[in-house]
Order: C-alpha cells, then structure tokens, then sequence
C-alpha cells in the first residue's frame, strides 16, 4: 500500500541519515558558538582580573601594548561575531568578514612579534618568565595561531576542518589571558605548562562533544593538540637554549 511504501522510505537507513544531518549541523553551530563564547569570556574575565590588581598600570602602558591589547581583542570579538553568523544562516557575511580576518592573521603575528621584542626592550617582561622563555613563549604562540589560523582558511570549503581548525587556533590567543587567571608566581618552571594544559582543556571539551555526537574524534583536533604540545616543547627546549639566551640579552640591553 501507499502507507507501507511510505513507512518503507522513512525507517531507510538513508533517509534516516538525511533527516538527522541538518539537526546534527544546527547542533554543531551551537556548540562552537558556545566555544567562541567560553573563550571571550575568558580573555575578559582575566584581563578584568588582571585591571583589579594595584599594580596594574594599563595606562600608562606603551602605545605597542595598547595596540597588541587592540588587535588581538577584535581576533576574538571576529571569532565570536563569525561563529554567530554562521548560527543565523548569514554565510555571505561570514565569508566576507573571512576574508578580512585571514588578512588580520598577519597583522596580529607582526603585531605580537613586536610586543614581546619591545618587552624585552622595557624590561616588562613578568617577573614569573625568564626572559628566554617569554620571547620563545610569545613568538611561538602567536606563530601556531596563525599556523593553525590559516590552515583552516587554506580548508574553508570543508566545514568540519575549517571550523575545528579555527577553535583550537583562536585557543592559542588565550594565552595572555590564561596567565592572568592562573597563579603564574606560585607554579615556577611549570607556568608555561599550566597555561598550554589549560589550551588543552578547551580542546578536551570539543574532543568530548566529537566524540559524544559524531561517535569518533575529527582528526583536526589531533592537529591542534599537536600544535600546542609541539609549542610547549619548543618553549621548554628553547627558553634556555644559548642562542636564544644571547637574543633576550641583546634585546634587553
């Protein structure tokens, strides 16, 4: 009968498939725009905490850190604002505003490079960082961003790389704020570590919703907890390495 043949086409394996690929799509859009919100959250709230303390004297600060502070904070409000549209359905904008972000890559890396060589130069490196660890610390990070970054606009046309690619890139540029949060002074040789095993929560959390939805990891976040422990490593083999050692002292005068 008509009814059987359509009770036949609906339980279909196929058809089944079908139906549950748009929930699963709007489901994945909430949840990394929860992500771009877990991680605007962040930068603020440790940058608050940061602006509470007495010593701080943001204002006083040089033009270059007010700057880095002004870049690097529209990376984010990007991220959160993309993540929205793609939400809402408005790919054009979110393609047109990729093509702005992709350009602003660059900019923060050069921007983020200079910071860290001109707090070297100030002697207004954090008092917790040797000063080798904290140039290889800065330029490291702010590379893998971009590396990441721009790999998932190189895989823009496929959404799962690109959006996945984008959160655990955008996690990197919490760094700055993970140091305000954490009790950096009381954890010694282990503060780099603290801040990219915090990174690798966040990841954990995609990891866990991967798993809980799709029944198995995409492979990107193998990429980007890659980056960050590589980032990691680097920053422990390199912060003390003679030549880099010689650089920070240079730098510093």
């Amino acid at each position: 009968s008509r009814t059987g043949a359509l009770n036949k086409m609906t339980d279909h394996p196929t058809s089944i498939a079908r139906g549950r690929e748009p929930t699963r799509a709007t489901s994945d859009r909430g949840f990394f725009l929860i992500m771009a919100i877990a991680i605007a959250l962040t930068v603020v709230v440790g940058f608050s905490v940061s602006f509470a303390r007495p010593q701080t004297a943001f204002a006083s600060a040089p033009w270059h850190v007010h700057l880095h502070a002004a870049v690097f904070s529209l990376w984010i409000a990007l991220y959160l604002v993309q993540n929205a549209l793609v939400t809402r359905g408005n790919f054009g904008l979110h393609r047109t505003l990729g093509v702005f972000g992709a350009g602003w890559v660059l900019v923060m890396v050069a921007v983020g490079i200079h910071t860290t060589v001109m707090a070297l130069v100030l002697h207004r490196v954090p008092p917790f960082f040797p000063p080798g660890v904290f140039l290889v610390l800065d330029v490291a990070g702010v590379l893998t961003f971009a590396a990441l970054t721009l790999a998932a606009v190189a895989l823009r046309r496929d959404a799962a790389w690109h959006k996945r690619l984008m959160l655990c890139g955008t996690i990197m540029v919490m760094s700055p704020a993970l140091g305000r949060l954490l009790p950096m002074p009381l954890l010694g040789p282990w503060a780099s570590w603290a801040v990219s095993g915090t990174m690798l929560l966040y990841v954990l959390v995609a990891v866990l919703y991967d798993r809980a939805t799709r029944g198995k990891v995409h492979p990107a976040y193998a990429w980007g907890t890659g980056a960050i422990i590589l980032t990691q490593l680097l920053i422990a083999g390199l912060g003390f390495a003679p030549p880099i050692l010689a650089l920070a002292a240079r730098l510093q005068g």
